[in-house]
């Protein structure tokens, strides 16, 4: 089996390499569990969080958290591919993309209610934004806290629907990933106290 495929190695490596390289250079060059590197390594991003937290009173720690969550900083995240036999790489699970995964649909209902038509998903700007906008739909329409990561999170998973039926309640899995977000929120919040002054 191997011998038929022996030939075509002197392609297939270099191809396979070059596959690994342009995957790692999406890789944020900066450690993404410490919120001050993050800040200080992208001057921009830390404006863009204040005007979300000014727009839509966003707690930094809780965007940032969820930016975390969602993507670990990479602009052009994408959910991974399915496997067709369990090998062949097929359709994803999920049209989400970007910094904070939204959704084609989600965010269409993003840009038609703030008419931020050129607002891009791996635009760090416009992805905080976007999150920002969920959240406080999330207030208006589930009554949630904007400092509550935890329940903020399971609305933003499931979608506002999705959180009135208690989706969730039934998913360890989603739990666990709402609990993770709140833990990186406390986590962020306490480094903010010492590095504040970026956002």
């Amino acid at each position: 089996m191997f011998d038929k495929v022996a030939p075509h190695t002197s392609l297939v490596m270099p191809l396979f390499c070059a596959y690994l390289l342009a995957g790692c250079s999406t890789m944020p060059n900066f450690p993404t569990n410490h919120i001050c590197s993050i800040l200080i390594e992208n001057k921009s991003w830390g404006k863009a969080v204040s005007k979300a937290k000014k727009k839509w009173g966003l707690p930094p720690h809780v965007g940032l958290a969820f930016v975390y969550k969602e993507s670990s900083f990479k602009a052009n995240a994408r959910p991974p591919r399915n496997k067709l036999f369990g090998v062949v790489p097929w359709a994803r699970s999920s049209s989400a993309f970007g910094f904070a995964q939204a959704t084609d649909e989600a965010w269409t209902d993003y840009t038609k209610d703030t008419k931020r038509r050129g607002a891009k998903r791996n635009r760090f700007r416009d992805a905080i934004d976007f999150i920002g906008w969920f959240n406080h739909q999330s207030k208006l329409r589930l009554g949630l806290r904007k400092d509550d990561a935890y329940d903020l999170y399971l609305a933003y998973y499931n979608g506002h629907t999705g959180y009135k039926k208690g989706q969730w309640r039934r998913s360890k899995t989603v739990k666990g990933y709402a609990a993770k977000t709140a833990s990186q929120a406390k986590i962020y919040r306490k480094q903010l106290k010492r590095c504040g002054r970026l956002v």
